[in-house]
């Protein structure tokens, strides 16, 4: 018996989109898949509806759905491929399929366990973020902006947005989703209790970017104050060490002062001006209350986009015609303004 082929009829394992709405946006083909198949798993960790859960999914669809976590499809994601070697499989994405890498590695399983794939694209943030009027050819790479937390500040996703600006591109900020996340209390006894789940907004993406550029200057200023005599330092050590080659001591205090007289060097060409540009937020695109409002990082922190899920885009320097015209369309002065918001809320509950 050939893996992936039953009683001579071939399985499937179908990863079918949703696109962004709800389940009317499923396409003609993934809607047969849906109804054809045996087991109809919902990945829900990457995207959400804004509007629509799993029960009503299966009202809609008038099929169980089995709620698919991060755990179920990245740790037991051969399960899923198993079960496809004998009777077909949705997985059902909200957006696109392959918009999150997890389902590519899903989609290689499959292929090294000779299982057939099937795949129905559907809209995505991806491609739908040109709603606001800025083009898709002018987007670099996109980035991803987590949580921040007291021990864990990362700051990568500021030097790609940097990176794409300094080609005159704009940059997708996609914002992060907390889902069955255990506090470090409930993780350490081993309790299977869950935080209610946790939706990045456009202001807190704001906000932690507000932050990550004042550390960087700050950095900066410092490295700017202490250049000078972190150079003297090193050629004072570097001038002993060459007199005594055999001194290791010697040699390795060389080598430190080397290295932080490097770092400091670097820290002073920091440049930080990453929100000198306009920025975009977008909240339920693709829904009847979707909400676009552009402008400044402080006049888009204002604006009420209400509930999940958000993206920002960080433009580029240099705006074509047609963008800014659209752009002033979706002025965030002209949208709800967030003025009771209390500044260090950071999520929006789906309730």
């Amino acid at each position: 018996l050939k893996f992936g082929i039953f009683f001579g009829a071939i399985m499937v394992l179908w990863l079918v989109g949703l696109g962004l709405r709800d389940h009317k946006d499923v396409t003609v083909r993934g809607l047969e898949a849906i109804k054809r198949a045996k087991t109809v798993y919902l990945e829900s960790y990457t995207a959400i509806f804004p509007n629509m859960g799993k029960e009503e999914l299966e009202r809609a669809f008038e099929r169980e759905i089995v709620d698919a976590d991060r755990e179920t499809v990245e740790n037991q994601g051969d399960v899923i491929v198993s079960e496809a070697a004998t009777h077909d499989v949705v997985l059902l994405v909200v957006g696109d399929p392959f918009a999150a890498t997890t389902h590519s590695d899903l989609w290689l399983r499959a292929q090294n366990a000779r299982v057939k794939v099937e795949v129905v694209h559907n809209a995505s943030i991806m491609s739908a973020v040109a709603c606001c009027g800025l083009s898709l050819y002018c987007f670099g790479q996109t980035v991803s902006i987590c949580f921040f937390s007291e021990s864990w500040k990362p700051d990568s996703f500021y030097h790609k947005i940097q990176a794409n600006q300094s080609i005159g591109l704009h940059t997708l900020c996609l914002l992060d989703i907390k889902t069955k996340e255990q506090s470090i209390e409930n993780l350490m006894r081993g309790r299977k209790v869950f935080e209610p789940p946790r939706y990045m907004t456009v202001k807190t993406a704001l906000q932690q970017l507000v932050e990550v550029e004042s550390n960087l200057t700050a950095r900066r200023e410092l490295a700017s104050a202490n250049v000078e005599d972190a150079r003297q330092k090193f050629e004072v050590l570097q001038a002993a060490a060459q007199l005594t080659p055999g001194d290791s001591e010697a040699q390795r205090e060389a080598a430190d002062a080397r290295s932080a007289l490097a770092e400091l060097e670097s820290d002073r060409l920091l440049v930080t001006n990453v929100l000198d540009s306009q920025v975009v937020g977008l909240a339920r695109v693709g829904c009847h209350d979707q909400v676009i409002a552009a402008g400044s990082a402080d006049q888009v922190m204002r604006v009420d986009f209400g509930g999940p899920l958000h993206s920002l885009v960080v433009c580029g320097k240099e705006l074509q015609e047609h963008e800014l015209e659209c752009l002033a369309r979706h002025a965030a002065h002209l949208q709800p303004q967030d003025v009771a918001c209390d500044e260090k809320d950071d999520t929006r509950l789906l309730t």
